[in-house]
């Protein structure tokens, strides 16, 4: 069976950083597309970041982009989201999901699988 384990979660105060991982197993790594949602409390799931299957292509919500970076190392079965400059509105439970499809995918009904999620706090 697809297992998606989310780690890195944690408590952090506006403007440091956190490192999430997200390992997977069972399921062929490098063929499918990896990306990142969130969810905050009283909100929709959101899209968050996304990559390619080798690590190339890469797309960053607006919310985003220039303080998140997505990488995968397809060795390790495992893709990340290193999150800088963090605000209290990046709180929030987010989650892994792998994406057997043509292109890197944006939104949450095109993924596959999913992992259970890591919770994220942002203090102000």
């Amino acid at each position: 069976q697809v297992q998606l384990v989310e780690s890195g979660g944690g408590w952090v105060q506006a403007g440091g950083s956190l490192r999430l991982s997200c390992a997977a197993s069972g399921l062929t790594f490098n063929a499918y597309r990896m990306g990142w949602f969130r969810q905050a409390p009283g909100k929709e799931r959101e899209f968050t970041a996304a990559i390619g299957r080798r690590g190339v292509s890469t797309a960053y919500a607006d919310s985003v982009k220039g303080r998140f970076t997505i990488s995968r190392d397809n060795a390790k079965m495992t893709v990340y989201l290193q999150m800088n400059s963090l605000k209290p509105e990046d709180t929030g439970v987010y989650y892994c999901a792998a994406d057997f499809g043509i292109t890197v995918a944006t939104t949450s009904r095109e993924y596959d699988y999913w992992g259970q999620g890591t919770q994220v706090t942002v203090s102000s």
